[in-house]
């Protein structure tokens, strides 16, 4: 029995919810995004709530009770919320700016790096070693974020290169003589 598709997903005041078939569509202050629902899982909704039921008893329906159930969940607070993800730049030399649609980096290479920003995706730069990346869709969302981590990925014996805010780089020591 899936714990997670139990608790039903609440719709907050400002979302619209629209069930058409199998596919299910989100409005909200922050635009709009849509999925399809998978055969094995039924949707059903109560007043301000959708409730998520396997529509048999075989093992596909119940790994797909969960998993649809969170990605109902992320539709609608991200129509609603959306999603941040904040990025670490640490490393002498190391920034980053945003140009029009373009996150511009600078990371040691003999060249900078020019990532363009894909539609419904924002991101900013409070100071040159931030990134902050946000939109509505959570998986963009840290794709993104995760196309940018991967053109310099942290190193473990400085540190240097860019990490999500809150990870921790296990540190290792360096040669002896």
């Amino acid at each position: 029995m899936s714990r997670i598709g139990l608790s039903p997903v609440t719709v907050p005041s400002g979302v619209t919810i629209d069930v058409a078939g199998q596919i299910v569509t989100a409005k909200g202050k922050l635009g709009e995004l849509s999925m399809t629902l998978v055969d094995e899982v039924e949707l059903s909704r109560d007043d301000d709530k959708l409730i998520v039921r396997p529509r048999g008893e075989s093992k596909q329906a119940r790994n797909m009770w969960g998993t649809t159930r969170s990605l109902l969940h992320n539709l609608v607070t991200g129509v609603d919320e959306g999603f941040t993800i904040r990025l670490e730049i640490v490393g002498v030399g190391y920034r980053a700016a945003v140009d029009s649609r373009t996150l511009v980096l600078q990371l040691g290479y003999s060249h900078e790096v020019r990532h363009p920003i894909p539609e419904g995706i924002t991101i900013a730069c409070a100071t040159p070693t931030q990134i902050s990346v946000s939109g509505a869709d959570r998986q963009k969302v840290g794709q993104v974020a995760a196309n940018i981590r991967g053109y310099r990925k942290p190193e473990p014996y400085k540190g240097k290169g860019i990490r999500y805010a809150d990870e921790f780089i296990l540190r290792k020591e360096g040669k002896k003589k």
